[in-house]
């Protein structure tokens, strides 16, 4: 699925009317490093790899390409073992997607949680060329009775809370085969036709469109074929959350699909509008298996809703940047905006929070406090606002 981003681009081409100068990714935690995209900055709707945000669960382990392979093992015919340089020889394709951290938004979440304290920037989109995970996995031919992939990086820890872990863990996680099958889930050697650094994974990271960030694993170098559910510790104690099905006890259940989201670039968190003018509103939203149609603003704190224009034209597992021209009250003070989205299945953001979700998958509608003010100056039209 090659997706092209110039009509995109192009039709975007004002996005970064009221754009905030970006100056460098937010430190979140330095080690491992973990870096946020400031928000406020977006103005493309392909974000450059230098403003991509970086989520590390464990340090950047040291590649040598000398003696990295990627290792293919478990219920298959034939175990494969591939260089970079075989695998860059294979078909390649470039799927343009967003990626997202599970625990983006976490500031949000009152009483406050444990974990990386990010605010609107673990997230960003993207074109990633690889090969197509399916391709490998018909190389090695799968097994009859395999249903889940299991995917693990050479990134290497130990676990200090409880459960303790015996010794250092490698980061893995896994996936449906259905999923893995899927051509767009790709092993991706490039991100916006440049090699990976390797903060983002080099040499190979997987690219999981549709499901969270935890799922697209980096320094990826062992695959493995299962016949039963993978038991792993990002699988079943980290990137969790309670549900019950019908008939069901409660149960843990890892997180997996991207849910229906909507974000507000500008205005920033107790950003200083301008009265009685025209403020240009802009964001991006995005959800997992289906597409954005509709994304409602309100600036009167959730009393009523008005609907933003989308931008661009949809392309499946990207975001879709929206804006709202804003007639600013007069009267200055504190005001509340926000902003939700509704996908293709009639999935809309909720207002309040599921509290069963623990520490993630956090969509609910997010409140923006900003400060209006009478500025010197400023007009119904003026280019600050715009």
């Amino acid at each position: 699925m090659s997706t092209s981003t110039s009509t995109n681009q192009g039709t975007l081409a004002d996005a970064n009317a009221n754009a905030r100068p970006f100056t460098g990714l937010i430190t979140r935690d330095r080690e491992p490093e973990n870096l946020e995209f400031p928000f406020s900055a977006l103005s493309s709707w392909i974000m450059p790899n230098e403003q991509f945000f970086v989520r590390s669960h464990f340090p950047v382990p040291k590649v040598d390409l000398q003696t990295w392979r990627l290792e293919v093992e478990g219920l298959v015919d034939k175990p494969v073992s591939l260089t970079l340089e075989e695998l860059r020889g294979m078909p390649s394709r470039s799927v343009t997607m967003v990626l997202e951290c599970a625990g983006n938004s976490r500031i949000f979440l009152n009483p406050k949680v444990s974990g990386l304290q990010w605010e609107l920037g673990a997230v960003g989109n993207t074109e990633w060329t690889g090969v197509p995970l399916s391709e490998v996995l018909k190389k090695a031919g799968v097994k009859a009775g395999a249903v889940e992939v299991v995917l693990e990086g050479m990134d290497r820890g130990e676990i200090k809370k409880e459960p303790v872990s015996p010794g250092k863990i490698s980061y893995a996680r896994s996936i449906s085969l259905t999923k893995a099958m899927s051509p767009e889930v790709i092993l991706a050697y490039q991100m916006n036709g440049e090699d990976l650094t390797p903060a983002h994974g080099f040499p190979v990271r997987a690219i999981v469109p549709g499901h969270y960030g935890m799922a697209s694993v980096k320094w990826l170098n062992r695959i493995i074929l299962l016949d039963r559910e993978f038991r792993g510790y990002f699988q079943t104690t980290d990137y969790t959350y309670w549900n019950k099905q019908d008939g069901m006890p409660v149960q843990l259940f890892p997180v997996s699909e991207i849910e229906v989201k909507a974000e507000i670039s500008r205005p920033g968190l107790h950003e200083v509008v301008p009265a009685d003018s025209v403020y240009r509103m802009f964001g991006a939203a995005w959800t997992g298996e289906s597409d954005v149609v509709k994304v409602e603003v309100s600036t009167d704190g959730a009393k009523s809703w008005q609907p933003a224009q989308l931008l661009g034209d949809p392309v499946r597992y990207a975001w879709r940047l929206w804006e709202y021209h804003w007639s600013t009250p007069s009267q200055p003070g504190r005001y509340t905006v926000m902003a939700r989205a509704t996908d293709a299945h009639g999935n809309t953001q909720p207002m309040d929070r599921d509290m069963h979700r623990g520490t993630y998958v956090i969509t609910h509608v997010q409140p923006i406090d900003v400060q209006v003010r009478k500025v010197n100056g400023a007009s119904s039209m003026d280019s600050y606002a715009i």
